[in-house]
Order: structure tokens, then C-alpha cells, then sequence
């Protein structure tokens, strides 16, 4: 289960992940997601860290999410990731919010590093 920890703040999200590849974190178990894909871009290229696309979901998911309203392209995204369709939908509705979710696909005990 992938670890995830939710920000309002895009510079302290990308403070995080640097503290994160301090810690020995690769930049390939580092995701950005967000309601607005731009931000989602921005926050992701400035903190170096990677957004849901292709390589994470397969091909039938990615067809159906081109025609699917924003939700529920991020909750197929959540549960490409490993969450749950309950957890998927709780964060879709935070991200609805505003916020903007790291979520961090390793067995390293990240949570220690982000507290």
C-alpha cells in the first residue's frame, strides 16, 4: 500500500520530496496527483517527481479515463496505485478540495522522514 500524505501548500509538498530523496527515496517512487493538471505538472517538475500516466496505468484504463469526467479518471488512477475504491473516492473528494496528494510507492518507512 502505497504511503500518502496530503498538502494545500505546493512548496512545503516540494520541500517534502526533497527531504524524501535525502532519505534515499528514488524519484521513481514519487507521485504528484491533483484536480488541475497543470498544477499537477508544475508541482511534479519542480519537485522532480512523477505524475499517474501510461506507464502506471494500462491501455483499457487510459482509453476509458480520456472519456471520463476528472473524478473519475483520479479514482481509476488511485486504484491503478493499489488504494481501494472507498480510499480512492475519500481522496478524489480531498482532492476536489484542493489539496494536492504525494503519494510515495515504497517499502521505505516514509512516514518518519515527512513528520
Amino acid at each position: 500500500m502505497p504511503f500518502v500524505k496530503e498538502y494545500t501548500n505546493d512548496e512545503k509538498l516540494v520541500q517534502d520530496v526533497q527531504k524524501l530523496k535525502d532519505h534515499g527515496i528514488d524519484n521513481s517512487e514519487v507521485y504528484i496527483l491533483s484536480h488541475d493538471d497543470d498544477r499537477t505538472e508544475r508541482i511534479a517538475s519542480n519537485a522532480k517527481a512523477n505524475t499517474i500516466g501510461f506507464s502506471e496505468q494500462d491501455m483499457k484504463n487510459f482509453l476509458n479515463n480520456m472519456f471520463n469526467k476528472k473524478g473519475d479518471e483520479l479514482r481509476t488512477k488511485l486504484q491503478e496505485m493499489g488504494f481501494s475504491k472507498d480510499e480512492a473516492e475519500e481522496y478524489e473528494e480531498d482532492m476536489d478540495e484542493g489539496k494536492v496528494l504525494l503519494i510515495i510507492n515504497s517499502d521505505q518507512a516514509v512516514s518518519s522522514v515527512l513528520e
